[in-house]
């Protein structure tokens, strides 16, 4: 029964690491231009596949291949946001077409990965071998290394934004792009760069679960609902709020299958999201608006 319990709060801090990652990527967009990117999941793809093809294909490690995979994803992701997002910026209805836009680089990512990479299965080496007891449960030691990394890249972020000139000045974007401008920061710039550091944690999501799971087209569609879902479920324009729902739906999610099973999971944490916003509708952690 402990083995059972030690197990399941693992998974839910595997879980909540990875969904944290995700969802941090998805809030830094929101937060700074106001807007979802729908095609984060494909980009998490997308830095798994390259991640792949140069540490596999190319037998060049995995340490070139995350390198690879991460810096793809996040000149795809400043692409994305030249090519689809910027010529609409001041547009009366730019959520609507971004929404649009998002979608099509999706579907443009997820087809193209088809194309190049084909339907058969992949999988990316661990970053290390074998397992680890954590109070008599054995996990292995990649996941237990991913618990421990993405805390360090979320604690990183923070300090970036907190404390740093550039991650400043995307705060002050996201706050008022107006004022921001009127004070000499280059918003058009600071819009690539939260494209570009948000597709860059997707594809660094992308490189540690391709560890796990297989690689497919369609591997970032799941993990693209559940981070929308800790994005709401936290509360919008917060990366701290992100973080924390997500360690929270991971939790839930991890018992919920071990109580309920696995098919009645997804229904149970939507249900749970309604009733957060019903009576919280800034989310869990969100702030009211004054």
């Amino acid at each position: 029964m402990t083995e059972t319990l030690i197990a399941t709060i693992v998974s839910g801090l595997l879980l909540g690491s990875l969904y944290a990652l995700m969802a941090s990527g998805l809030s830094l967009v929101w937060t700074t231009l106001g807007v979802f990117n729908f095609a984060h999941g494909a980009l998490m793809t997308f830095g798994a596949f390259v991640a792949w093809t140069v540490a596999e294909a190319w037998g060049l490690g995995l340490l070139a291949g995350a390198v690879a995979g991460v810096g793809a994803a996040a000149l795809a992701g400043v692409l994305i946001e030249l090519l689809l997002v910027r010529p609409f910026y001041g547009h009366r209805n730019m959520l609507l077409i971004t929404v649009m836009t998002t979608l099509a680089a999706m579907i443009i990512l997820q087809n193209g990965a088809q194309v190049i990479w084909g339907a058969r299965l992949k999988q990316l080496p661990p970053i290390v071998e074998g397992n680890v007891s954590i109070f008599g449960a054995v996990v292995s030691a990649h996941e237990a290394l991913i618990i421990v990394i993405a805390p360090l890249v979320l604690l990183l972020l923070w300090w970036f934004a907190s404390t740093t000139r550039t991650g400043r000045s995307l705060r002050a974007v996201g706050q008022n792009q107006d004022s921001a401008a009127l004070i000499g920061i280059d918003v058009p710039r600071a819009f690539s760069l939260a494209f570009g550091l948000s597709a860059a944690l997707a594809g660094l999501t992308g490189v540690l679960l391709g560890s796990i799971r297989f690689i497919t087209p369609s591997l970032g569609a799941e993990p693209l609902v559940k981070a929308m879902i800790v994005v709401i479920f936290g509360g919008l324009g917060s990366l701290g709020a992100s973080a924390g729902a997500a360690f929270v739906i991971g939790m839930l999610e991890a018992f919920l299958v071990l109580w309920l099973g696995l098919y009645w999971t997804p229904s149970i944490l939507f249900l749970l999201l309604i009733l957060v916003l019903v009576f919280r509708p800034n989310g869990l952690f969100g702030r009211a608006n004054a």
